[in-house]
């Protein structure tokens, strides 16, 4: 506190509100993204106290909304909703399931391998955008909740984009900050040390941070179905999620047809997939050897059905998935009114699944529910029928005078895979401007983002509902304090006091030691780009000083602001928080173990391969 007191009165005032902002976020008093506005209001009223106008300038303070990085963020989500539109994430998220079959155990390694994979050649958070869409499919179709996969994938992007020079901010900017004269490093000079991150990180993640995840169950994670979800397991004790079988040879099942198999093992089934794919199964139709069959059934019924010999979880039907996922059909409830030409009728005589599409879950009338023998119960008005149905075929409904559809916060918008091409070539222009010309990563990106809506890829009202708001406002407000650390000094007065507890004679592993803690410090308090502005020139310096390598110092810093897992200030974390319904506490718990095997691995290939 007494090296706090004797300090000028702008790095005191900084330090102080550094200090403060750590606090709001460890103690989760208010939102993250709250206390990002909150620290932004007091840099701006800091301005008007006396010797601290230089804190930060009227300019400065909201250029956090206007910031490279800010712009870029907006954009890939636009960019990543486009190909999420396409269904080009559907297909990855089926090459997953393929490759762990029915070992949930294998989905998360392999969710976070292919994200690394993928944030090896573009800026991480882009990756973590387009991933995002690929672990809700998985945790629907498999029942691994979201939160056991996000944080897994989110720390695999930060790792991936130390493979390559193109990949993360910091590598971009390397070769542009080595002293004059210095030979630049290639596209993959950091990929030994880059590949051996991402494989300690995922085997980390595999052995033992999976224990650290938070334990949350697929109903407590945001999504926009959950709340419906709960309300029809709770009014109907049925639950919304499919189950996918594969008869096996001689299971008894085969032969029969789809309403005696209804019939007798209480279940509802609601697509069939052999020789060709059948959603909304009428009762006729045979059951054969070697069909996959989709149901939706009680707890008890689904225990029973899962003992049946003969049956296997299929988790490699991707044509039956995507024909079932919640883009595309799901639960819904629609009522009979007083006018509908069917009262009287039964489901049998109406052929409901036939004629509308609808297969007929449960019926709730006059505060019973029905769920069996529903085929031959006679209709009357305000008869509630709980349906699996396509939502094309409820949205057609809504114009029809027999039924008034009460669901109504389902996906209206269809998937577009026949503009796959063309997302994929936006995508690919966007890159060319990346890596090609002397365009801004945001002005590339928004490029590609505003060329997914005029192409129809997207229409602009999706486009605003694709962008995290609260990512925006977290990071708008934390890039005004990196800029306040460099104004007033603080930044370098932490780095020089780190260094000068080395002595007038340090050796070289603990100079990389105290550098990559800074270099990790710094990236928790502020933009791993800012923080590698001001490291890198200070660790060359160093290193010439010593009559050692810059280039080795200056890689070791570079990489070691990508060390950003304890809190989630990092952009890709910040992205997945609220997704994966995490605390800041579920940060550190993983993210302790995480940062210290970073700094183990980097210092290790650093003595080897540097």
């Amino acid at each position: 506190m007494n090296l706090l007191m004797d300090l000028d009165l702008p790095i005191f005032a900084v330090l102080i509100l550094l200090l403060f902002t750590v606090y709001l976020f460890v103690s989760e008093r208010l939102s993250i993204d709250v206390s990002a506005m909150l620290v932004l209001v007091i840099l701006g009223l800091l301005r008007f106290i006396p010797g601290l106008e230089i804190v930060i300038s009227e300019q400065e303070l909201f250029s956090g909304f206007s910031s490279n990085a800010v712009i870029a963020i907006i954009a890939v989500m636009i960019i990543g909703a486009g190909l999420e539109r396409t269904g080009l994430m559907h297909q990855v998220a089926d090459q997953i399931l393929l490759r762990t079959k029915n070992n949930h155990s294998l989905i998360m390694p392999v969710v976070a391998s292919f994200a690394a994979m993928l944030s090896s050649v573009m800026q991480n958070i882009g990756a973590a955008a387009l991933f995002i869409p690929v672990v809700s499919r998985i945790s629907r179709q498999t029942g691994v909740a979201m939160s056991a996969l996000l944080m897994p994938m989110s720390f695999a992007v930060i790792l991936g984009g130390t493979v390559t020079l193109i990949a993360s901010g910091p590598l971009i900017l390397l070769n542009d900050l080595l002293p004059e004269g210095t030979e630049p490093f290639g596209l993959f000079s950091a990929a030994p040390l880059g590949f051996a991150l991402v494989v300690s990180g995922i085997l980390y993640l595999f052995f033992w941070g999976k224990r650290l995840l938070p334990k949350l169950e697929q109903e407590e994670i945001s999504q926009p179905a959950s709340n419906s979800a709960q309300y029809y397991q709770k009014l109907y004790g049925i639950r919304s999620d499919i189950h996918l079988f594969k008869m096996l040879p001689g299971n008894a099942l085969a032969g029969k047809n789809v309403g005696q198999v209804e019939e007798s093992c209480r279940v509802n089934i609601i697509a069939l997939h052999g020789r060709e794919l059948i959603l909304s199964p009428h009762r006729e139709i045979m059951i054969e050897s070697e069909m996959t069959l989709a149901l939706i059934a009680s707890d008890q019924s689904l225990e029973s059905f899962r003992a049946m010999p003969a049956l296997q979880v299929d988790l490699s039907s991707s044509k039956i998935s995507n024909a079932l996922s919640l883009d595309n059909s799901g639960i819904a409830e629609v009522i009979l009114p007083p006018n509908s030409s069917l009262l009287g009728s039964t489901i049998r005589a109406i052929r409901m699944r036939k004629t509308y599409g609808m297969s007929t879950v449960a019926i709730y009338r006059d505060n019973h529910i029905f769920r069996k023998g529903l085929r031959d119960i006679p209709l009357v008005a305000g008869d509630t029928l709980l349906v699996h149905v396509a939502w094309n075929d409820l949205s057609k409904l809504e114009s029809n005078a027999d039924f008034t559809p009460v669901t109504s916060d389902y996906p209206r918008q269809k998937k577009r895979p026949e503009k796959l091409n063309r997302a994929l070539l936006i995508c690919a222009l966007s890159l060319c401007l990346m890596l090609f010309t002397d365009m801004r990563l945001s002005s590339a990106l928004m490029t590609g983002a505003i060329a997914m809506v005029i192409c129809g890829v997207l229409h602009m009202e999706d486009a605003y509902k694709a962008v995290s708001w609260k990512t925006v406002f977290l990071l708008s407000g934390l890039i005004p304090l990196g800029k306040a650390m460099e104004n007033s000094g603080a930044a370098s007065w932490v780095a020089n006091q780190s260094l000068s507890v080395l002595g007038s004679d340090p050796d070289g592993l603990t100079v990389q030691l105290v550098l990559i803690i800074l270099a990790t410090f710094f990236s928790l308090v502020m933009s791993n780009v800012g923080a590698t502005i001001i490291l890198v020139p200070l660790a060359s310096q160093i290193a010439l000083s010593m009559g050692l390598d810059p280039r080795t110092y200056a890689l070791l810093v570079a990489i070691g602001v990508s060390n950003s897992f304890l809190i989630p200030t990092n952009q890709v974390n910040a992205l997945v928080m609220g997704l994966g319904n995490y605390r800041v506490s579920d940060f550190m718990r993983v993210g302790i173990p995480m940062t210290g095997l970073f700094i183990v691995v980097t210092l290790i290939m650093i003595h080897f391969f540097y």
